[in-house]
Parts: C-alpha cells; structure tokens; sequence
C-alpha cells in the first residue's frame, strides 16, 4: 500500500496538485484504473484475435457464414459484458472509497463531454468511426461487410458503455484535492476511452486477406495520417490536468 501511496503523490505532482491528506483515497481509486486498463486492453487484445480467427472460417474452400457471424456475435457479446464488467468493478473501488469519507463532496458543475473530450477529440474519434463503417457497409462485399460491422458495433457500445459511467456517476472526494483529482481521472479515462486505436486495428486483422494491396496500403495511410492527427491534437489541447482545474475553477498557473 505504501508503494500505492507513493506512486498517487507522484500522480498528484505531476497534475499540479498536492495533498497527502487525499493521497490514500486516490491511491485506492488509480490502482483499480490500473488493473481495469490492463484487464480492458486484454479483452480488447483478445477480441481482436477472436475476430481474426472467426474471419479465417470464411476463407476455406466450404466456408460456413451462419456459423462464423454466430461466433463473431458471441465475441461481440463477451466484449460488451467484459468491459461492463470491468467499469462495475471500478465503480465497486469508488464505491468503497467513498464509505471511507466523512462527508462527500460534489462537482459544482456538470462534467459534460466537451469538458472530458474536448469538441477535437471527439470529432476525430467519430469521423474515425464512421470512416471504418463506411468501409464496411460500402467498400466490402457480402460476409467481409457483416463481420466487419458487427465488430465495430461491438467496439462502439463498449465504449458507449464506459463514457456513460464517465458522465454520470458521482465524484469520490470529501476536499478540493479530491475533487479535482476526480475531475482529472474522468478526463484521462475519457481521452483513452477516445483513441481509436481498436478501429484503426479490426479492419487490418479482419480482412488482410480479402482486400487487394493498394486498399491495405490505403487504410494504412490513414492510420498514419490519423496518427500524425492526434499528436496534433495532443500537442495543441490543455493537458488533463488543466482541464480538470479550469473545470474546477481553480488557478492554472501559465
């Protein structure tokens, strides 16, 4: 636990707060996101190995639709479930947190998703989105389409999943430490919840072998453009932590 602590006042120095006081609180609340994130990224992982597989179904010289789509909707299904899961089990920390505290405090105001996003973010992670559902409904033929669209389906209600828990549920903090804390831990979340770094990847996994080069080499392109877009939109957006603390009203210093 000391390490724990340690590690959540390095936390809380590097975003431009400091409190020992709540240095506890936000060490039990930042180990539970450490382990859903690695436990996220491998379900994601593994998801995306899934649809690989379920994709190579389709390739032999009998394949079997029905069976391929009933095993990609049951990948699909495990995603969804796992990653609620998971946010349950971040939820339950917060929750047990919270009991500790002799009075809880609250945001003075909403946390909507222009303040956790940001109107860049968002945009980019939408046109991301709709880029690979265009691909799958207009550029693909019969069952690549289906599979590739059911998987991105199941990538977006997981993340729908998760940004709903963002928006909605209660902070965790009894000071203005606490509170700004959370607010940063909500922005964080938020922007790594928003990079399409699963979008980028299905299409790749799903359809190496049904596409001709030169489309391969164009989704690539677009990868790396979009890549070369967010370090842009890194470079030139507040850090989370000042969001947090103009959200909260508190002095940013320049």
């Amino acid at each position: 636990m000391t390490d724990e602590i340690e590690q959540a006042g390095s936390w809380l120095a590097q975003h431009g707060l400091a409190g020992d006081r709540a240095a506890p609180l936000i060490a039990a609340r930042l180990t539970a996101r450490r382990r859903a994130g690695i436990a996220a990224s491998v379900l994601l992982a593994l998801f995306l190995i899934a649809v690989a597989l379920v994709y190579t179904l389709t390739l032999g010289d009998e394949p079997h639709p029905g069976t391929s789509l009933l095993y990609l909707s049951a990948a699909v299904i495990t995603l969804v479930a796992g990653l609620a899961l998971i946010d349950q089990q971040v939820r339950r920390a917060d929750r047990r947190a919270a009991a500790t505290l002799a009075r809880r405090v609250a945001h003075p105001g909403r946390l909507g998703w222009r303040t956790l996003l940001g109107v860049p973010r968002a945009v980019f992670a939408l046109v991301t989105f709709a880029a690979a559902l265009v691909v799958a409904i207009g550029a693909l033929p019969g069952i690549e389409a289906t599979i590739l669209l059911i998987g991105l389906c199941g990538v977006g209600a997981g993340m729908g999943v998760q940004l709903r828990h963002l928006l909605t549920h209660p902070a965790v903090a009894d000071d203005e430490v606490s509170l700004t804390a959370d607010a940063v831990m909500r922005v964080e979340d938020a922007r790594n919840l928003a990079a399409p770094t699963v979008v980028w990847c299905l299409p790749v996994v799903s359809l190496l072998a049904a596409v001709p080069g030169w489309w391969m080499a164009a989704w690539l392109a677009f990868v790396v453009l979009g890549t070369v877009a967010l370090i842009v939109i890194n470079a030139r957006t507040p850090s989370s932590g000042t969001v947090a603390r103009r959200a909260m009203g508190v002095p940013v210093n320049p």
